[in-house]
């Protein structure tokens, strides 16, 4: 078994990972700022799980989990170049999960900077971290967003993606670019992971299954963007944890075939890869709102709206590479996830 550093861990699929790690053996040290993008309280609830109680937590500081002996946590921002070189030079991972990130499309548009210092700035201190300390492998979340205005269905890896349309897009790609650059000058192995639409229990309330399922309880009206002609290739949690932990255990190789001639985007000369994960069974924005009706047996109230800036109309993922290489596909129905998310749901708030 390996010592994993998982950033991100207070966060939806960081919380995930680090369940799945820590129960087969793995030793795990999360790390997680704790910003207030959305309820801090969920975050901490996600922590408690872990067994990292909320008054031990101290920035920069190791707490030692009560409930696994494998597992402990470290509050930092990822932009702390300082603390997090000094955590990697003092741990010696073996293996990097990075999953933590400023999320949000749209709160990009109101906070640029924000991006940056975490995504941009927060990554290259990653990317320093494995560099100097013999890290065998770094995987890191990107996003089914960097596809941007590419309306050619479903998204391959090998597609061009040089048009995002929004700055969480553009850091998510800079993170690609950023990774490539490492892994071709100093051989570090990396595997990018274009996530599409997460969703499942202990989701992140920002989300539309969250902001739907709170709605729908309450009998408020829910924003339908695009008026409902939304697609969107909703992925369970636990399809995305089990790719993750694939490609962990999988780090990324050259490929042999790859031609400057004729770039494939995915791979390269160097030990890097990208791989999508989604269910790659794109479900109408429509029919997602109709089963969580049935599953909480209540109708929204929809209100309907043209196009947001920043979203795309559809997203689709090919998971060909996910299959070859690793022997995966995620396949959770929707049906089943969001009964899921809904009994969670009430019994979290009580309900």
């Amino acid at each position: 078994m390996a010592k994993i550093l998982v950033t991100g861990t207070a966060g939806f699929i960081g919380f995930h990972l680090a369940q799945r790690l820590v129960s087969r053996g793995d030793e795990v040290v999360g790390l997680d700022c704790i910003n207030n993008y959305y309820d801090i309280n969920l975050k901490y609830s996600r922590l408690s799980l872990m067994g990292i109680d909320k008054g031990e937590i101290e920035y920069g500081k190791i707490v030692q989990s009560s409930k696994f002996n494998n597992y402990s946590f470290v509050q930092l921002k990822l932009e702390d170049r300082e603390s997090v070189l000094n955590l990697f030079a003092s741990q010696k991972f073996d293996k990097v999960c990075n999953l933590a990130a400023q999320a949000g499309v749209r709160y990009s548009i109101q906070n640029p900077f924000t991006y940056i210092d975490s995504n941009i700035n927060g990554f290259l201190n990653i990317l320093e971290g494995c560099r100097h300390n013999q890290v065998k492998h770094l995987a890191y979340a990107s996003s089914s967003s960097v596809y941007g205005l590419n309306e050619e269905m479903p998204f391959s890896t090998s597609h061009n993606v040089d048009h995002p349309i929004s700055l969480y897009a553009a850091s998510k790609k800079s993170n690609e670019l950023m990774a490539h650059t490492y892994s071709y000058l100093y051989g570090i192995p990396t595997t990018g992971l274009r996530f599409f639409t997460v969703y499942g229990p202990w989701g992140r309330p920002d989300m539309a299954l969250f902001i739907f399922t709170k709605a729908i309880i309450e009998g408020t009206p829910i924003d339908v963007y695009n008026n409902g002609k939304m697609q969107r290739d909703f992925t369970y949690i636990d399809d995305i944890v089990e790719g993750i932990v694939r490609v962990i255990d999988n780090p990324a190789t050259p490929d042999s075939s790859w031609s400057g001639a004729n770039p494939n985007p995915g791979t390269s000369v160097a030990p890097y890869k990208i791989y999508n994960i989604g269910n790659s069974a794109p479900v109408k924005l429509m029919d997602f709102i109709e089963s969580i009706e049935q599953a909480l047996g209540k109708q929204a109230i929809k209100n309907m709206l043209p196009l947001q800036a920043g979203d795309v109309p559809a997203t689709w993922a090919n998971v060909d590479d996910l299959v070859e290489n690793l022997g995966y596909k995620p396949q959770t129905s929707v049906q089943y996830g969001i009964g899921q998310f809904v009994e969670w749901y009430k019994k979290y708030y009580k309900i």
